[in-house]
């Protein structure tokens, strides 16, 4: 991953992705004007700070793009497998759709998530012009909220898997999430084949690489080209928010994705 700067704002971009035919960054907590402990790019509400803190983060990062706040494209995330196409900008007045991907051919939308541990995913189609963004916490990779995304470019697009360009960006590690039997249990349900791959033991201790289940199941789907960051969110509490760490009141960091305008 690159790192870049704008400002006062930090953010990450993957090398994989084609500069000239897409923007995408994943932003780093720096940068914003929320206090505390949201300090400082939170763009998130739903943990206590101010709608006026989050509207302001979020258009910040939007100018670093030159994109109008209004080309947002969000959903309500609920740790799914659903995925919703974005045909045009959501309308900053309309109702969230409910779902943990996001799909678009549209030049005139911006795609934009929260994090704060969960995976970000990018998928870039070349061949078609598509791109996707992913939101993929433990619940959202045992459903394969991936691999529905790529049925879905699949189905709608015609996207060959060969072609398709994913990112796995900064999440929570496997050196620091721990899961209990519950989850272990659903892991042997829902993702059997991968299990030795994916659930680590030290003492005594049960670790989900939610990376490398991603990467699997990217992989099963017939996609080649995966880029993964590395970078754990509990491991850098400087840069990234991290609900694992900072519990309820954690902020979150956004994600944007968009295709640049045609000349």
């Amino acid at each position: 991953m690159i790192i870049r700067e704008t400002g006062n704002l930090k953010y990450f971009t993957f090398n994989s992705f084609p500069q000239n035919e897409l923007f995408h960054g994943i932003f780093t907590r720096r940068g914003g004007v929320s206090p505390s402990s949201f300090s400082s790019l939170n763009v998130g509400e739903t943990a206590g700070d101010t709608r006026e803190n989050v509207t302001e983060n979020r258009r910040r990062i939007f100018e670093v793009f030159n994109q109008m706040p209004e080309s947002i494209y969000d959903v309500w995330q609920i740790h799914s497998s659903n995925v919703v196409y974005a045909p045009c900008p959501r309308g900053l007045e309309n109702e969230h759709f409910r779902g943990d991907a996001i799909i678009t051919d549209a030049r005139d939308v911006t795609l934009f998530m929260q994090y704060a541990d969960c995976v970000p995913i990018l998928i870039y189609d070349p061949s078609k012009k598509a791109i996707a963004l992913i939101h993929a916490g433990w619940q959202g990779t045992v459903k394969r909220v991936v691999q529905n995304t790529v049925k879905y470019l699949i189905e709608h697009f015609s996207s060959d898997p060969k072609e398709l360009i994913a990112g796995i960006g900064p999440s929570i590690g496997p050196d620091h999430y721990e899961i209990k039997t519950d989850v272990v249990m659903e892991v042997q349900k829902q993702l059997s084949e991968f299990h030795d791959e994916i659930i680590g033991y030290t003492n005594g201790k049960t670790y989900f690489n939610l990376w490398r289940a991603n990467e699997l199941l990217l992989k099963q789907s017939g996609v080649e080209k995966i880029e993964i960051a590395e970078i754990c969110t509990a491991c850098n509490l400087d840069d990234w928010f991290s609900y694992r760490l900072e519990g309820k009141k954690s902020g979150r960091f956004g994600v944007v994705f968009g295709l640049h305008k045609e000349n």
